[in-house]
């Protein structure tokens, strides 16, 4: 089974593009997604991120807004935050690979925004990009409820740079012509990797 890592900087498609393999077949493995349900009430990491910073539980679960804001104002917090999170997810993803070999698949997807920030790169067969140009991915971004630029600096300076996640990748995948055209990227690499099992090595 072909473990295919996803990744793209903040604004890029990345989630788009997670989706566009699962109308595919192939089976997604969301980090965001597995954190978002850690930290909403009864979610397995609410108790430990409320024993670090207890003023961003709100109503028994994680306020992700307070979080952030405690994290941009204290950002050596960043890694106390991680050594949380990053078990909780590994143990997610685990159970959804045993779900995923149980049901035969051929290749699956990690949909994993800090793939090369983790070390998570070394732990798939194949590294897929989303990008698309800076102007693109700006207007993206400052587009969404609550941004500023300020905020989108912050991220970005967290994240490995677009051109280098480009250079370290097997495949990119260029959503800043839209839908139908990164769908057929998305198509073209499944059959790549289709090829690369069928065909005996030399």
């Amino acid at each position: 089974m072909i473990h295919i890592g996803l990744t793209g900087s903040i604004g890029m498609g990345k989630s788009t593009t997670a989706g566009l393999f699962a109308k595919e077949g192939v089976p997604v493995f969301d980090a965001d997604a597995a954190v978002a349900a850690m930290y909403a009430r009864g979610g397995e990491g609410v108790e430990a991120v409320e024993a670090a910073f207890p003023h961003v539980i709100r109503a028994g679960a994680v306020d992700r807004v307070a979080l952030s804001a405690h994290l941009k104002d204290n950002p050596t917090d960043f890694a106390r935050l991680e050594a949380i999170v990053h078990p909780l997810v590994a143990a997610r993803r685990a159970a959804f690979l045993d779900e995923a070999e149980k049901k035969g698949a051929w290749c699956v997807l990690f949909d994993i925004p800090l793939l090369f920030e983790t070390g998570m790169d070394g732990r798939v067969d194949v590294i897929v990009v989303v990008s698309a140009p800076h102007p693109v991915q700006r207007e993206r971004v400052l587009a969404r409820e609550g941004m500023h630029p300020e905020k989108f600096e912050m991220i970005l300076a967290r994240q490995t740079p677009d051109a280098e996640k480009r250079q370290r990748a097997h495949y990119v995948i260029d959503t800043s012509a839209g839908i139908e055209a990164a769908h057929d990227q998305v198509r073209a690499v499944l059959e790549s990797l289709r090829k690369q099992i069928h065909t005996p090595s030399p």
